[in-house]
């Protein structure tokens, strides 16, 4: 079992670690005959498990196939999921190592192995359960696939056209400057830019000025579990600041600025659209706000692959720039007023 579990883990943390970095295509890629196979392989794997179990002595040829068979396995697993399902699988995985680790301890009849192993597995199992219910999903509907892929056409048809608007520096200080609720929306394109630091500047110049600021935090953004919460931390932004998905989306609608920062699935208005390809995944309200700036270097789409309908928003002003770059634009304008 030991063997199996690393194994899957192994393999399924590289395929999920290169679709993360970009080396491998984001959208879910099928194999021919995948689901067969991925059969094929659990069936191999547990004969040759129960065969050692059976027998009671080591086989070297089993434990080879055993092996060869969970690490093709741990391939299979992942490579059909959607990188906007990662941090979920992220913590799965984690779950597994734990699972391993523990296995090993009582292999070699190591306590502290076995005690490390069971608080990680237990932990990374909880953070699984919490972060598929946070998305309205299961765990099993995330293995066996469902959104952070899909059909961009259609995706792109069915939503309601319009156009994007570019915006500049000076404009969204003036609005940042004078308004009375600000919601700030932290995303991967944060963690890209190391602009956490960037934020705190800017937040802390806003409230020098009477102005109400808040993070949005939604479970999954980022590319790992609690990555937003870990950035903001660093950058010492007070905790009572940041607020949860359920908490801060009846907010937005008394917001004067959302400041999107980076963040796109999770901001995507079309998850309410029935047949979007991201349809039933819990977004933050952001598109409820009185005005929307979304800082963005370009037009590219998330990990769903598709279009973000909030971007061509009326309300919506694209700041295009790399976030710590807006961010120091944005705090020196502030300034300036």
């Amino acid at each position: 079992l030991d063997i199996i579990i690393g194994s899957i883990t192994f393999t399924g943390s590289i395929i999920a670690s290169g679709k993360l970095q970009g080396l491998i295509a984001g959208k879910p890629i099928i194999v021919p005959g995948g689901q067969l196979v991925t059969i094929a392989l659990a069936a191999v794997t547990v004969v040759g498990a129960l065969l050692l179990f059976v027998t009671g002595t080591p086989n070297l040829l089993i434990i080879v196939v055993i092996l060869a068979a969970a690490l093709v396995f741990g391939v299979t697993m992942t490579l059909p999921i959607g990188g906007a399902d990662m941090p979920v699988v992220i913590s799965l995985l984690n779950s597994f190592t734990g699972t391993a680790v523990a296995m090993a301890g009582f292999v070699i009849d190591n306590p502290v192995l076995i005690i490390a192993g069971a608080l990680v597995g237990a932990s990374g199992a909880i953070l699984t359960k919490l972060m598929a219910d946070a998305m309205n999903r299961s765990v099993m509907n995330i293995m066996i696939g469902g959104f952070g892929g899909g059909d961009d056409a259609a995706g792109a048809a069915a939503g309601p056209g319009g156009s994007v608007r570019s915006i500049g520096a000076d404009d969204v200080a003036i609005q940042l400057a004078y308004a009375q609720h600000v919601i700030i929306v932290p995303g991967y394109g944060l963690a890209v830019a190391q602009a956490q630091h960037a934020v705190r500047e800017l937040a802390d110049l806003l409230e020098e000025r009477g102005v109400d600021v808040k993070y949005a935090i939604h479970p999954v953004a980022g590319r790992m579990p609690g990555h937003m919460n870990v950035l903001l931390a660093e950058a010492n932004v007070p905790y009572p600041q940041l607020k949860e998905m359920d908490d801060i989306n009846p907010e937005f609608a008394r917001a004067d600025v959302a400041l999107v920062i980076g963040a796109n699935d999770v901001t995507n208005p079309a998850a309410r659209r029935p047949g979007s390809p991201v349809s039933g995944m819990p977004i933050l309200d952001v598109d409820q706000a009185k005005s929307i700036v979304v800082i963005k270097r370009s037009m590219g789409k998330g990990y769903a692959g598709i279009d973000n309908e909030l971007y061509t928003n009326e309300k919506t002003g694209m700041l295009f720039a790399d976030a710590k770059d807006g961010l120091a634009s944005l705090t020196a304008a502030v300034k300036a007023l």
